[in-house]
């Protein structure tokens, strides 16, 4: 049973939120704020994140498209219930709600092709790859359990209307099995930007923009996104940006 009890309590001023985290458990990242950022979703009105974790997603986009309404899907039950409960501290009842759900279970909660954005940070390894987190909420969190890479392409090209956006983040070793999985659910990648940590580095990550109905034609590589740079490693002035705003 995973401990949703030993919390922090962990600031985004930028969007003037204020997230409550497992101390212990599976904590989120830089990648969900990637993710939100390369989505850009001010112009968004419906919205669905397909494994919200603690919520940090749904609410940051929610901040970021103040006409939007967030419907936030998480398999379990304990990290469901503290996203609700961070969509509460934070004010945001009437525009975002948390299911309890898989991702496999989409169709019972929302109709065929309504939202104009789904968003997704997937666990990034395959079942039986990769090394194990002892962690159960960590484990969770990075390996695919009941539903794989496939599952949440699936599940976003129901919800998204032909005219709609699919942005996710993943690991870079994932490209491959992104790209045959999009091509079997006739989706189109437009968008791809590799992630680095530093300009040196290997990407680790990458972030992708899915359609369906447009041929892979039209891909646009953006320039890679560097995490830090500099002698003393800061953050890159793009970084700095989406902590900060201008």
């Amino acid at each position: 049973m995973l401990d949703y009890t030993d919390l922090t309590r962990d600031e985004l001023k930028r969007f003037d939120l204020v997230l409550q985290q497992p101390k212990a458990g599976y904590r989120f990242t830089l990648d969900p704020l990637l993710l939100c950022d390369f989505a850009g979703a001010a112009a968004q009105q419906v919205i669905a994140d397909l494994g919200t974790g603690c919520g940090v997603i749904a609410l940051v986009l929610a901040r970021m498209a103040p006409r939007a309404r967030v419907t936030a899907f998480e398999l379990d039950q304990g990290a469901a219930r503290l996203a609700g409960e961070n969509v509460r501290l934070n004010g945001l009842e009437d525009r975002v709600r948390v299911l309890h759900a898989d991702v496999l279970q989409i169709r019972q909660y929302l109709p065929v092709s309504c939202c104009d954005l789904v968003v997704s940070n997937p666990p990034y390894h395959k079942q039986g790859r990769g090394r194990l987190n002892p962690h159960p909420g960590k484990r969770a969190a990075r390996h695919e359990t009941t539903a794989g890479l496939a599952d949440f392409l699936a599940a976003a090209k129901y919800l998204v209307k032909p005219s709609g956006r699919i942005c996710l983040i993943h690991h870079v070793e994932r490209l491959a099995d992104l790209l045959i999985a999009a091509t079997a659910q006739k989706l189109a990648v437009v968008r791809l930007r590799m992630v680095h940590g530093t300009p040196g580095a290997e990407a680790k990550v990458f972030l992708v923009e899915l359609v369906k109905g447009r041929k892979n034609s039209d891909l646009q590589v953006l320039p890679p996104l560097i995490i830090r740079s500099g002698e003393e490693q800061q953050y890159t002035d793009e970084l700095k940006t989406m902590f900060q705003g201008n």
